[in-house]
């Protein structure tokens, strides 16, 4: 597939009530296992990666280092790539477009916290981004808006649906209110909003199966896989050290 197919694929599998589930990925070797899994669309995560790269979360990789991650991965895998790149680290919405078009992404996650502050972006100005964004790469390009009102803290709906409708206008594709869980609060944010909406699962949030009812188009894992095998890997090395063998 060209990269023009890929993003039709991945933008025609956001579908309400039949989600998307993206297990998130840390290395190329990940994305072929996920691949290999049976699975139709290879999402980064930045924590992951971010630590698989020897960097913390949060914007504190180079933005050459997590591309250049991400055009691994992409080289590794034949499904469409949808990469977590954070806020865009700092650059122009332009050349963020072109960067992420010479990976061969499909996709992206874009958040609406600022990493030098860690303090929410104004909508307006957010969607602004958006929308330079979705100019400069056109339709080429999907665009998954994270909304952060509920890891700040905020349990206000009102808030979340007026960014995530504002992030959908500007040319998002999916809102992302990542954080949270609550079954009766996905359920009302998705019809609300009238558009795809993601969720991270996690411990307490509803099965993959109840999410689909509640009627969320996306499933994403962040960086709990990556977490899980790192700490299996420290039992296995565990183990090595004690003079046992790990397999």
């Amino acid at each position: 597939m060209t990269t023009t197919d890929k993003v039709s694929v991945l933008r025609a599998l956001h579908v309400p009530g039949s989600p998307l589930v993206l297990p998130n990925v840390w290395d190329a070797a990940s994305a072929r296992a996920v691949q290999d899994a049976g699975f139709p669309v290879v999402a980064t995560g930045s924590a992951g990666v971010s630590r698989v790269l020897g960097y913390e979360d949060g914007e504190g990789t180079p933005a050459g280092e997590m591309l250049a991650a991400v055009a691994r991965i992409v080289r590794a895998v034949s499904v469409p790539v949808t990469a977590d790149v954070e806020r865009g680290y700092g650059l122009k919405p332009a050349e963020l477009a072109e960067r992420l078009a010479a990976t061969g992404a499909a996709g992206c996650n874009l958040e609406d916290t600022d990493p030098a502050t860690g303090e929410l972006v104004d909508p307006g100005a957010q969607a602004e981004f958006l929308a330079e964004v979705r100019a400069a790469a056109g339709q080429d390009l999907v665009i998954n808006a994270r909304v952060d009102v509920y890891l700040h803290g905020r349990t206000s709906r009102q808030e979340a649906v007026e960014r995530g409708r504002r992030y959908l206008e500007a040319g998002a594709d999916c809102v992302y209110p990542i954080g949270l869980g609550d079954e009766a609060e996905i359920q009302a944010l998705a019809a609300e909003l009238e558009g795809p909406v993601n969720i991270l699962f996690r411990p307490g949030t509803p099965s993959l199966g109840r999410l689909a009812q509640l009627g969320v188009a996306r499933i994403s894992f962040g960086g709990g896989l990556q977490q899980a095998a790192h700490a299996y890997a420290q039992g296995l090395f565990a183990k090595v050290r004690k003079g046992h063998s790990p397999y």
